[in-house]
């Protein structure tokens, strides 16, 4: 969504045309974001902010597709969470209980106010032999005031703390992928993933077997792609640029 649709609080040119092409021929699409504060319909109104008028349903977040991959590795477990709603609604939706108290995974998410307290709390449950679950593995990420730490590098924190890492789900996981496929209710070989980022987007959908297009409206220039060991099946100036 960063980057492909959106540059912070604004649209990027042509992008509202792109999705309305998209409805116009009844593709398949689902917009990806590694972002799990929000609910699909959070985000909807977000991007009605910035008038991108996008159905809820074609919304994926990492925070949903944690919540699948909970669901099925233990199906009706309990966690301890860390994070905004778009993360405990999705765990709901599941059937996942949300504890303090001997919960099977210890899942962090994103949050602009982490605590100290939970954070221990966290620390505490993973090393007594809670599992390890992160929603994506950014660092860190913008906001008004400039860089913020991310989920990243809060489980990094609890990670250095207990000696015991975290999984990802969020990309570049190709779980993420495989999961957005399946949200889709769609197959890997008719399929395109089209993002700004080679360290995650791209590098995502290539392992999970997608054709994959770069946009050059996010933080990746044409110098940048030369110094990665892969490349994008097609590299385009933005999203109003690819034919559908």
């Amino acid at each position: 969504m960063d980057g492909v649709l959106v540059r912070g609080a604004t649209a990027i040119p042509g992008a509202q045309s792109f999705i309305e092409r998209l409805l116009k021929n009844d593709a398949k699409f689902a917009i990806l974001t590694n972002n799990p504060m929000f609910t699909p319909r959070d985000l909807q109104h977000r991007l009605a902010l910035v008038d991108l008028k996008v159905p809820h349903d074609r919304l994926f977040t990492s925070a949903m597709a944690t919540a699948q991959f909970l669901n099925t590795q233990m199906p009706g477990g309990s966690a301890y969470v860390i994070g905004e709603t778009g993360l405990t609604s999705a765990l709901h939706d599941v059937g996942y209980l949300q504890t303090e108290r001997d919960p099977d995974y210890v899942v962090l998410g994103e949050t602009t106010n982490y605590s100290f307290e939970r954070i221990s709390k966290a620390v505490r449950l993973v090393a007594a032999g809670a599992r390890f679950i992160a929603t994506n593995p950014d660092p860190s990420g913008p906001s008004e005031n400039g860089i913020e730490p991310a989920c990243g590098a809060m489980a990094a924190l609890i990670q250095k703390a207990t000696g015991i890492a975290p999984y990802f789900v969020g990309k570049p996981n190709p779980l993420m992928m495989r999961s957005a496929l399946r949200f889709l209710g769609a197959h890997s070989e008719e399929t395109v993933m089209v993002g700004d980022r080679m360290d995650t987007d791209i590098v995502a959908g290539m392992e999970s077997g997608l054709d994959t297009i770069l946009v050059l409206t996010g933080v990746t220039t044409t110098d940048m792609i030369t110094k990665f060991p892969y490349r994008p099946m097609k590299v385009v100036s933005s999203v109003a640029d690819i034919e559908i």
